[in-house]
């Protein structure tokens, strides 16, 4: 029996292409050749290296390869500020997993070319410890194993680290961790066990997070979906607890699971310019955050492994490429701007669109709530998030995370269900709830969430192109409408949006 691989045929036919013209790339982690690379702005790191220099800078110390342990050492016997050239070669460890470097204050390594730290599978972390404006450029560092929801690069999550031309690949846990002010800039996370970044940083906020020029590519090759199912801890990179995000630039594909996903109390994030596609799940999760704008990005081919898998299971829910879980603007929450605005984007031939959802049985104080322990930006204390409080104002709205103030305007939805080759609906957009049930004090039962969500929450669609077999889904998933009932009453969706249901476009 032959089994289908939705991503079988364009990568062949990439693979055919790359021969023809002498460029042939290897084939990712996964054993598939990588998509077709982006045009415009965005960088092809992984395949085209920025080479570190090939001599000392002034005043470096040299890491010599041929010493086992030798960086760690000369780390340990400089003062704070020491700029370390490594030389090329393969720079070790001593055999200890818990052996690693510990940067001290304003530490700079510098590879140069071909100078690769390797933790041979035996050690855990590359680089740890609290010391602050730590910069790592032109190294490439691998084969570190780090234990799950742990990362290898910046492991305690230190404040204003710069990883730049870097490549981090082929570890276990996440590839990098990360502190405030950290700036990641033209370096590849490829093929790590987990994450190519974890941006969580425990009992705190990260504060300011650049992530800029960066390819991010077959993350979770350890498949931890399948290994704990649920746990919602996969992709390319995840965000937790992030004020202040610029994400511009990158190029974010062949993730095992979603692309980019900010998960429990993020605020204020700039996601635009960047190239997301072929990942297995969604390009983009917003879940239980706040204030973003979401624009200029290419959104293409994702989903396609994940929504085929629900869909086959007889799974309605409209699963999408952009998927909004629990997520709005806030105006008492300072940041750039007070909703979640996406706009200018183009949305091309994914599994499904964009789904605003709110799950009515999810608050603070909820066994429902999937974020253990933690409350909304709007009440900290979990606990006054109970009855009798909690079914009147204020705590009835702030209790919950809310999908409000969701503005999507001025993109372009393309879908050609032929090169999606999905016999089942995979073309929708959706706002949507389900019926609240659970607990049985919670104040939110029935369809008052469902309601609020569709047509009291200020979520809109409009001045959007269309192209291809496009539904709609408001309300409820059993609710699928066409373009006409979506735009009359009572959901009044896209004007001025215009609907063209032919051929989604070239393959």
């Amino acid at each position: 029996m032959i089994t289908w691989r939705p991503w079988a045929l364009p990568a062949v036919l990439l693979a055919l292409a790359l021969v023809a013209s002498g460029c042939e790339d290897e084939p990712d982690a996964r054993g598939r050749p990588d998509a077709a690379p982006p045009s415009g702005s965005v960088a092809r790191v992984c395949a085209e290296r920025a080479a570190g220099p090939a001599r000392p800078p002034a005043g470096a110390v040299t890491v010599d390869p041929g010493v086992v342990g030798d960086l760690a050492a000369k780390t340990e016997s400089s003062p704070p500020g020491t700029t370390f050239w490594l030389r090329p070669g393969r720079h070790r460890l001593p055999p200890d997993r818990y052996a690693q470097v510990i940067p001290k204050r304003g530490n700079s390594y510098l590879g140069a070319p071909d100078a690769v730290f390797d933790g041979r599978k035996t050690n855990q972390y590359a680089f740890g410890g609290t010391a602050p404006d730590v910069t790592i450029r032109h190294l490439t560092v691998q084969g570190f194993v780090a234990p799950h929801n742990e990362g290898v690069v910046n492991h305690d999550s230190a404040d204003g680290w710069v990883i730049e031309h870097a490549t981090i690949r082929n570890n276990s846990g996440a590839g990098l961790m990360a502190g405030a002010r950290q700036q990641v800039r033209a370096s590849c996370l490829r093929g790590n066990g987990q994450y190519g970044m974890n941006a969580y940083k425990a009992g705190d906020t990260i504060r300011d997070l650049v992530l800029a020029g960066n390819e991010i590519a077959a993350n979770n090759t350890d498949d931890w979906e399948r290994r704990r199912p649920g746990c919602g801890c996969t992709g390319g990179v995840k965000f937790w607890a992030v004020n202040g995000a610029d994400i511009r630039g990158n190029w974010v594909h062949d993730n095992r699971g979603t692309g980019l996903w900010a998960d429990n109390n993020n605020n204020d994030f700039r996601i635009e310019d960047n190239v997301l596609e072929a990942n297995d799940g969604a390009a983009l999760m917003y879940e239980t955050s706040y204030n973003a704008v979401i624009r200029n990005n290419t959104i293409r081919r994702n989903n396609w492994v994940e929504g085929r898998r629900y869909a086959d299971r007889g799974d309605d829910f409209p699963y999408a490429a952009v998927y909004v879980s629990e997520s709005g603007g806030e105006p008492r929450i300072p940041a750039r701007t007070d909703k979640i605005e996406i706009y200018r984007n183009v949305l091309q031939n994914n599994w499904s669109g964009i789904t605003l959802w709110e799950n009515a049985d999810r608050f603070c104080n909820s066994p429902a709530n999937t974020s253990t322990g933690e409350c909304t930006l709007l009440v900290p204390d979990t606990g006054r998030c109970a009855r009798p409080a909690i079914a009147t104002a204020p705590l009835y709205a702030d209790c919950r995370w809310k999908t409000q103030r969701v503005d999507i305007h001025h993109n372009r939805f393309v879908l050609d269900t032929s090169v999606v080759a999905c016999t089942v609906e995979c073309g929708r957009m959706a706002v949507l709830a389900n019926y609240g049930t659970y607990p049985d004090w919670s104040p939110y039962h029935g369809e008052r969430v469902a309601e609020a969500i569709t047509t009291r929450q200020r979520n809109r669609w409009h001045d959007n192109t269309y192209r291809g077999p496009w539904s709609f889904v408001a309300r409820d998933q059993g609710r699928v409408l066409d373009f006409v009932q979506w735009q009359g009453m009572p959901y009044r969706q896209d004007a001025g949006s215009t609907f063209d249901p032919g051929p989604g476009g070239p393959r």
